[in-house]
């Protein structure tokens, strides 16, 4: 059973400690009128598997620059959980990638990422986002992404922030014009052996100042700093 929203999740252990209290970001939160956004259980990394396994894009499309979704629905399981322990075990307060599971009440209903290297220096963070079929076309995309964009600019002091779309990711490239990025150049991938052009964009904290209109509570930041290479208030 995935757990209420209104529940901190606080892994407890045989002696009493609280996994939030060696690892803080398991006690960061960020809501908005409709999400919630944080690191999930292992009950709540099945289902957010689950979901991906289920689709995440038409099977003509692939948004992704590594095709993790283009394998048979229970390797594209095991990767999503692979991938998420793989960057909890990597992370350093100098380079680190933060995969926050989405939910709608109590729903999971995808995944957001954001990212740094050497952000107390660059005060730059990159976003990436996936939302399950079932739940597209609702604006949920927008919303997750408004999520950490708030988290970067109002908690961790970023200027700048960094996404990319291939052509024919429409709905991504959406999302950005909504939020207010701006054109950053192209990149030329080779994707599944065939040429594939990135639009890269870029967010400066005037604009999201300009363009922020969806309203975003961040809880348990302060204890995360360290982690995320900034200094603790």
């Amino acid at each position: 059973m995935i757990r209420k929203r209104d529940e901190p999740f606080l892994v407890s252990g045989q002696d009493g400690g609280m996994l939030a209290d060696h690892f803080p970001l398991f006690g960061l939160r960020l809501t908005t009128p409709r999400l919630e956004l944080r690191l999930p259980s292992p009950e709540e990394l099945g289902a957010l598997a689950d979901l991906a396994a289920r689709g995440v894009h038409d099977a003509d499309a692939m948004p992704f620059i590594v095709p993790w979704t283009d394998q048979p629905p229970a390797k594209v399981a095991l990767s999503v959980v692979q991938h998420h322990w793989q960057q909890l075990g990597n992370w350093t307060p100098q380079d680190w990638s933060l995969d926050l599971a989405v939910f709608d009440s109590g729903v999971v209903v995808g995944q957001q990422s954001i990212s740094a290297h050497n952000l107390a220096i660059t005060r730059e963070v990159r976003t990436g986002s996936w939302v399950g079929q079932p739940h597209q076309g609702r604006g949920i995309g927008t919303e997750m992404r408004a999520a950490v964009l708030h988290l970067a600019f109002a908690g961790l002091h970023a200027e700048e922030a960094i996404s990319a779309a291939f052509d024919d990711n429409i709905a991504s490239s959406a999302v950005s014009r909504k939020l207010g990025y701006q054109p950053d150049g192209v990149h030329r991938r080779a994707v599944s052996g065939r040429l594939t052009i990135e639009h890269r964009l870029r967010l400066t904290r005037a604009s999201w100042e300009q363009q922020r209109t969806v309203p975003v509570r961040i809880e348990g930041l302060a204890l995360c700093l360290p982690l995320l290479g900034l200094d603790a208030p």
